[in-house]
């Protein structure tokens, strides 16, 4: 039956003899310690058209959320769903089980018959990895708050827990910081946005459209999010790009750069010779910029970038060669570790934990220090072989700014080809990684870099369905994965989605 086409795939799943009738008398049942998720049960399965009364155990059909601790489900992210004729009953050891459980059942009534019958089932259901997630890149485009907020619950319904939200880049910095108001007044603006690609060899022959881009969120946009996010189980993990991709932040702030030259924030795309100076001051800036990050994300992890740093620059800077003997250094490479280490130093004194592109490898890496792999899987695997947690992200499988049709047929895009069959076919966990560093392998996410990208109905054309064939990459048992059966699962998948107004990209194009 259609109801039981869920996405990801539960781990195990029994049709039972009989229906549960949703009628007038059902009520919400919460147990102790369930109150929050109950009553976000109530919103959701509202969106989905049933407004059902917070109720006692007494009452006529019933929805019961219940804690149980010895529930003895492989991990905390588990959950138990039993339906009978008389009743729902969703348990878990934790509340994050019981949201996930929820999940389950909003996708069966968001696709089930008005009259709200649904068959009897058992369903015992758990997350295969820890983080499963998706980053969006507000910097190339802006994203409205609510664009945000809707696209975290679509990667909660697809039981997706981390949403990395890259805020910084050469095209706008979009988090406001209170003690460098100059980074939003100048930097979270562009005069004009290049028009199709750039020219490689003549910037001469680039076109730009001549309008002003530009947005941020204001801190108390972002605790909204943040409580948002935290209400459906969604780690929200910032990025703030260091020490290259910094264009913005140099336009705000000129001294951070390494020529004193004003510059403006960038209005094409690709990667640019300005980076951060590594003098005092600047270490200083970027701690106290973090200091705020932290405030507003309780997230354990905070991204700091560090992908494709030119050196120019720095080789160029008398100052910078100056202090690289100072400092002991022999290198650009070596200088660009110093300058990740201190950042690393910085945050693990604060309880927190850096991640990176992985980039950051070259020339060593303190120990509590993740990698995110996105050139491939290599820096994922030379990660993990040397005892360090490992985000996988790797352009061939992950990347959703890349085509999913053929060109001719496509809105234009970066490049690429990462069709729905093949984002479905990855494996987190490399075939080269031996067995015993597997665990360090802490689970995927996809991308979606939005230089392409300038509304959120195109960021939704370009993640919708590729981004549940990946909920379930990351989510159910490898030897569940049948990509006949999951397109067979999408198609009534795609209901849901356009009952919440999501632009997915047609499944047969």
């Amino acid at each position: 039956m259609k109801v039981f086409h869920i996405i990801p795939q539960p781990a195990f799943m029994s049709l039972q003899p009989g229906e549960f009738q949703f009628t007038a008398e059902t009520a919400l049942v919460a147990g102790a310690g369930t109150e929050e998720v109950t009553a976000l049960a109530h919103l959701q399965l509202a969106q989905a058209g049933l407004d059902l009364p917070l109720g006692e155990e007494g009452a006529q059909g019933k929805v019961i959320f219940e804690l149980v601790p010895d529930l003895n489900l492989p991990n905390s992210e588990g959950y138990s769903l039993k339906i009978t004729p008389e009743e729902i009953r969703i348990r878990a050891q934790e509340t994050a089980g019981l949201f996930y459980g929820l999940q389950t059942l909003r996708q069966m009534l968001l696709i089930s018959p008005q009259d709200f019958r649904l068959p009897c089932v058992d369903i015992e259901d758990y997350p295969r990895f820890r983080w499963r997630g998706a980053m969006l890149d507000v910097c190339r485009h802006f994203m409205p708050k609510s664009f945000v907020m809707k696209f975290i619950d679509l990667l909660a319904l697809h039981k997706l827990n981390t949403f990395h939200w890259h805020l910084t880049d050469d095209q706008g910095w979009r988090i406001e910081i209170k003690r460098y108001p100059r980074l939003t007044e100048v930097g979270s603006k562009r005069k004009e946005t290049l028009i199709g690609r750039p020219s490689w060899t003549d910037p001469n022959e680039d076109r730009f459209d001549g309008i002003p881009h530009g947005g941020f969120y204001t801190q108390e946009e972002i605790r909204e999010v943040v409580e948002y996010a935290r209400q459906r189980f969604v780690n929200i993990v910032p990025e703030i790009e260091m020490p290259g991709h910094s264009t913005a932040a140099i336009a705000a702030y000129p001294e951070l750069g390494n020529t004193g030259r004003q510059i403006e924030v960038a209005t094409r795309w690709g990667i640019f010779e300005d980076i951060f100076n590594v003098e005092e001051s600047t270490f200083r800036f970027l701690q106290n910029v973090l200091d705020e990050v932290m405030e507003l994300f309780p997230s354990p992890f905070i991204h700091i970038g560090g992908d494709e740093v030119p050196k120019q620059q720095w080789r160029e800077s008398p100052r910078v060669q100056q202090r690289m003997r100072e400092l002991g250094i022999d290198s650009e490479e070596e200088l660009q570790s110093y300058f990740t280490r201190r950042m690393d130093a910085f945050l693990f004194a604060r309880g927190r934990r850096m991640i990176g592109w992985d980039e950051i490898l070259e020339g060593g890496l303190a120990p509590g220090a993740a990698v995110m792999s996105w050139r491939g899987e290599a820096g994922g695997i030379a990660a993990a072989q040397a005892g360090h947690e490992v985000v996988m992200a790797p352009n061939t499988y992950t990347y959703l700014d890349y085509y999913q049709g053929p060109p001719e047929r496509e809105p234009l895009a970066i490049g690429g080809f990462v069709p729905l069959e093949k984002v479905y076919s990855y494996e987190p966990i490399p075939a080269e990684l031996p067995a015993e560093k597997a665990h360090f392998i802490l689970g995927a996410q996809a991308q979606l870099w939005t230089e392409y990208m300038p509304t959120p109905e195109h960021v939704e054309y370009m993640a919708f369905p590729r981004l549940c064939a990946l909920s379930e990459v990351v989510w159910s048992r490898p030897d569940q994965k049948d990509f006949e059966g999951f397109k067979e699962r999408l198609r009534s998948h795609v209901a849901r989605l356009e009952r919440l107004g999501v632009n997915y990209h047609p499944l047969d194009e």
